[in-house]
Order: structure tokens, then C-alpha cells, then sequence
């Protein structure tokens, strides 16, 4: 298996913010995560810009791990940086039973960087059933020799009508949802539906004539709602920011690279509900408005233009807002 070259999107936006408080502390360990190795570009970063730096990275992808356990040997910083087989999901479990003695000794996590987005690789590798261009069998598991984990075959044909017409309007934001589902669903009894090339034909043939052709493949949306409703995507973000936020020290972030709206929505909501609403643990929200790729970075890789970069940061005191500044005068 050859991993395929990977851009590590908003790659110096990232480290500077998780960097921030740090570059220039007293601390004699600093103890960061990466939620998705990937292909490695932010992990290895993470951990080469400073030499204090720990790095917990996570992938449940069996070539991403076979891949980045070798990048990490030919770094040298086999010390400093663990690579865990395993969703993120789990990451505080994880932590507690690997890790804590390295948590404890740093004083907690200084930044920890959740990058939302697929691979390239998974793209590119067509076989793994992600994208379109390659006639493939329909899978878009992640994890992908976790056999318990269903497919997006399984989805396909084992969904009822009605499950599908929502899971290609709620995470695909697909306007032809119900057509689509309708389609399916009157097709698979003849035969299953196998194949990334036979389920984009179908989506295709649901659309009207004149928009079968256009800049965006009509079949982008329905295959990024299956990859999403197979490997739990939205669920496992919701469910794993509240476990990270108490492993922060203060001054501590979040750092989240989002590729969609639905995501980003999510970031977003639970950033304003974290800051407004946990009295135990006090956060601040950093970025007011996302963090975008810069125009150099679209011209050298056009997959970053829907990225967006989201950080929180936890305090030790709420900002004390004056109600009257806006009436104080200059004496």
C-alpha cells in the first residue's frame, strides 16, 4: 500500500493557534492530540516545531496507521509521539487508560486539533469505495477492516425508503432526497445496488436532464451523506467535544477544521453553548468567525476552498463585560 501525497489544510493556521500560549512558557512538557493522524502532515508538525512537544494522534484507518507508524519511526520522535488505532470517539477513554501519567505530568492538554475532513487518500485509493470516479465496491468504511461496522452497501439496500430519503436530505442537503430514495429503492429489488458506478448512475439519472452535467457531479451530496451515516460522523463530533474540553489545561484549545456546513453548524453551536452555558469548566471562544484557507493555499490545493477553522480556548475567568463602557469618557 502506497499512502497518497497529502496537503494538510490550514496546516500554520492550526499550529499557531495551538501554539499560542506556549511558544514562549516555562513548561517543560507540552501535551498536545491530533484526533485524525491522516496522512500525517499537522501530526509531524505538531511535534517538530518545538521540542517540550508530546503528541497523542488518533486514526482508525488500517492505512493511515501502517503509514503513519513508519513517518513517525523516520522522525526520530518515536518518544514523543503515540499513534492510537482508534475512532476518536473514544478519546477519554483512551486517555485514562493509556495515557494519564502523561497527562498528569503536563498538567493536562495544551492544544488538541480535531481535522474533520477525508483524506485525500481515501478519495484517490478508489477502491475503498469513497468516490465516484472509480467503479468500486460501495463501502466508505473508515475503519475499514472492522467488519461489525455496516457498509455503505448495507445502507443501501438495507434502508427503508424513507431512511434513506432523510439521511440524503439531512446530510447531504440533496433537493432531489425522496426521487432518489424512491429510485433505489424500486431498483434494488430487481438486483442490490453494488457498486459506486451503478448507485452514481442512478443518482444521476434522478435528476433533470439539464442539470445532470454541470461543475458539481450530482451524485456528491448522496455519496457524502452515506460516508457520513456509515462511519457515524456527526455523531462521533457531538459526542466527543464534551470529553475533551475537562483534559484541557487552562489556556488550553480546541482546534477544529470542518469541511461542510452540517459540521461546521455543529462546531459552532456547541463552541457558543460551551462558552454561554458550563459554569465548571469557563471557555472562550477564539474565533468569532472561521478561520479560511489563505489564497495561496486554494491555488495550491483547491480540495481546501470549504475548510474552515474554529477554535475554543479554556480559561480560568469569564471576561468581565462592562454594560456602560460605551458611555465612559476620557478624563
Amino acid at each position: 500500500m502506497t499512502y497518497t501525497a497529502h496537503y494538510s489544510v490550514l496546516k500554520k493556521e492550526c499550529l499557531d493557534s495551538m501554539y499560542a500560549d506556549w511558544e514562549n512558557s516555562n513548561e517543560e512538557k507540552l501535551l498536545f492530540a491530533d484526533l485524525t493522524f491522516g496522512g500525517g502532515g499537522h501530526s509531524l508538525a505538531i511535534v517538530a516545531r518545538d521540542e517540550r512537544a508530546n503528541l497523542i494522534s488518533f486514526d482508525q484507518d488500517p492505512d493511515a496507521l501502517a503509514n503513519g507508524r513508519k513517518l513517525i519511526e523516520e522522525s526520530g520522535n518515536l518518544d514523543r509521539h503515540h499513534l492510537v488505532d482508534s475512532n476518536f470517539c473514544h478519546f477519554g477513554e483512551v486517555v485514562k487508560n493509556n495515557f494519564q501519567e502523561l497527562v498528569d505530568e503536563c498538567g493536562g492538554f495544551s492544544a488538541i486539533l480535531m481535522d474533520l475532513g477525508v483524506s485525500s487518500h481515501h478519495f484517490d485509493e478508489g477502491n475503498r469505495g469513497f468516490s465516484f470516479r472509480v467503479d468500486a465496491p460501495l463501502d466508505m468504511r473508515m475503519d475499514s477492516d472492522n467488519d461489525k461496522i455496516q457498509t455503505a452497501k448495507d445502507i443501501v439496500n438495507k434502508y427503508s425508503e424513507l431512511e434513506l430519503e432523510k439521511i440524503f436530505k439531512e446530510f447531504g442537503e440533496e433537493k432531489f432526497s425522496r426521487r432518489i430514495a424512491q429510485r433505489i429503492a424500486v431498483d434494488r429489488e430487481k438486483k442490490p445496488i453494488e457498486t459506486t458506478f451503478e448507485l452514481a448512475e442512478l443518482i444521476k439519472q434522478c435528476y433533470p436532464a439539464k442539470l445532470r452535467y454541470g461543475r458539481i457531479n450530482p451524485a456528491t451530496k448522496c455519496f457524502q451523506a452515506l460516508r457520513i451515516e456509515v462511519n457515524r460522523e456527526l455523531h462521533v463530533l457531538s459526542e466527543v467535544i464534551p470529553q475533551i474540553i475537562p483534559l484541557l489545561k487552562i489556556n488550553g484549545k480546541i482546534c477544529v477544521i470542518s469541511f461542510h456546513s452540517l459540521e461546521d453548524r455543529i462546531v459552532k453551536h456547541e463552541f457558543k453553548r460551551l462558552e454561554k452555558d458550563n459554569d465548571d469548566i469557563i471557555c472562550e471562544v477564539v474565533t468569532k468567525k472561521p478561520i479560511l484557507p489563505s489564497d495561496q493555499e486554494l491555488d495550491e490545493n483547491p480540495r481546501s476552498r470549504s475548510a474552515k477553522l474554529r477554535v475554543i480556548k479554556r480559561v480560568e475567568a469569564r471576561k468581565q463585560k462592562n454594560k456602560y463602557a460605551k458611555f465612559s469618557t476620557i478624563k
